[in-house]
């Protein structure tokens, strides 16, 4: 243990941020190591990691978040996509190498009265999240409970080599924006064994959106997903709908999806560009779900009424125009959905491309709630629909078993 942390007080009460600041600064000037945190409730604002450093949480560690905003300085951090002020977050750092956070302590980001203050449009920069690097290599993040974080739970950004395993999130079900884990325009990312509760998407890869500076959009690639449990998101893993600098390569694997409103998502609207492609999904069971698979292409959060964004008719083919291909999804099973087997609605001038399905079977609720299948103008509601897709090309169904649908098992319009 770093003798400065020997005076942290840790009885929930006492404010221990220097303290635990200067372990970590005291323990760099060493030439790095880890710092350990005994059991105790220790109350601290945002602090930064530095190169090789772990900090570790011993098992009955708890680290609350500060419940005075001015513990979360305003830093430059991309939020929803793009570069601007917001409060830093409870444990971050920029431009690190070999940082890892570790054990069997917790995490709790006291965001309560962040959430009453984003409803109340009450907050001159957006919130901190619980933990985010940036522009960082070999960043390990294992084996903690993180909880109540006042915004995204784990955000890496433009980050290389990052690992997330054995991690548990929990947020409730109604705080706003309160995303599992959400890498950003990084590249070389496992996500593994974690368990994932909270009240917005539980695993979503982003790259920026058409505003950002080019230079710091870059893509989301490489990215390994694994051995996951997920509850109550709006959606167990999500591409976008930040994608103006493409994502890649991504694989999801051996994962469970219980009560979440979307299964698999992807969603991106013209104006955004950017390409989603080589993207497979196995071995998968959902259950409870609004919509096991989505891939909306009018997406309409922060547009809607937009005509450029809603319009149904095809429009000139540009930079701003999306694209989403070579898209595998296969040996899944989802029972009890809700609104509609699947709902895949591409562009006309840019459909969907190369999709296929094996081996899935979606068993409609006898007792499905209806609803708006997707954010998109216009959409009627819908309940116990069948396997909706219009404007794809080179779509693959083979051993798709739909039962338990009102209607037609298959609905496809203009799809190849």
């Amino acid at each position: 243990m770093s003798a400065a942390l020997l005076r942290a007080v840790g009885d929930g009460l006492a404010n221990d941020t220097r303290a635990l600041q200067a372990a970590i600064d005291e323990t760099a000037r060493r030439g790095g190591g880890t710092v350990r945190i005994p059991a105790g409730r220790y109350v601290t604002g945002s602090v930064v990691l530095r190169d090789d450093i772990t900090l570790h949480l011993e098992a009955g560690a708890v680290l609350l978040g500060s419940l005075d905003p001015g513990e979360y300085p305003p830093v430059e951090a991309r939020w929803e996509g793009r570069h601007q002020v917001t409060h830093a977050p409870l444990i971050g750092g920029k431009g690190l190498r070999n940082v890892a956070i570790t054990g069997r302590g917790t995490i709790d980001g006291r965001g309560a009265p962040w959430w009453a203050k984003y409803r109340e449009k009450a907050l001159e920069h957006p919130r901190p999240r619980l933990i985010s690097f940036s522009d960082s290599s070999n960043v390990l993040v294992e084996g903690i409970t993180a909880t109540n974080s006042p915004a995204w739970t784990i955000n890496p950004v433009r980050c290389e080599n990052v690992t997330v395993t054995r991690v548990t999130i929990f947020n409730p079900p109604d705080s706003p924006n309160t995303d599992g884990i959400n890498p950003d325009s990084c590249r070389d990312v496992r996500i593994s064994d974690c368990h994932i509760d909270v009240g917005d998407d539980c695993i979503t890869l982003k790259s920026g959106i058409e505003t950002e500076d080019p230079d710091k959009r870059g893509p989301c690639e490489n990215i390994a997903i694994s051995n996951c449990t997920m509850a109550h998101g709006h959606g167990g893993v999500v591409i976008g709908s930040e994608t103006s600098g493409d994502v890649r390569n991504v694989v999801i694997a051996n994962c469970i999806f219980t009560g979440t409103e979307r299964g698999i998502r992807i969603k991106t609207r013209r104006g955004r560009g950017g390409v989603v492609e080589d993207v497979r999904a196995t071995n998968i069971i959902m259950r409870d779900v609004l919509v096991p698979f989505t891939m909306n292409l009018y997406y309409n959060a922060h547009a809607k009424g937009d005509p450029v964004v809603a319009d149904r008719g095809p429009r000139p083919v540009d930079e701003g125009t999306p694209r989403v291909r070579r898209i595998r999804f296969g040996e899944i099973t989802a029972r009890d959905a809700h609104h509609a087997a699947a709902f895949l609605w591409g562009l006309p001038e840019m459909p969907i491309e190369d999709v296929a399905f094996s081996d899935v079977t979606v068993v409609m609720s006898e007792d499905a709630r209806e609803g708006i299948p997707e954010h998109a103008d216009g959409l009627e509601p819908m309940r116990r629909a069948g396997f909706f897709a219009r404007n794809m090309r080179g779509l693959r169904l083979d051993r798709v078993d739909i039962s338990g649908q009102a209607g037609e098992p298959f609905l496809l319009r203009d799809v190849t």
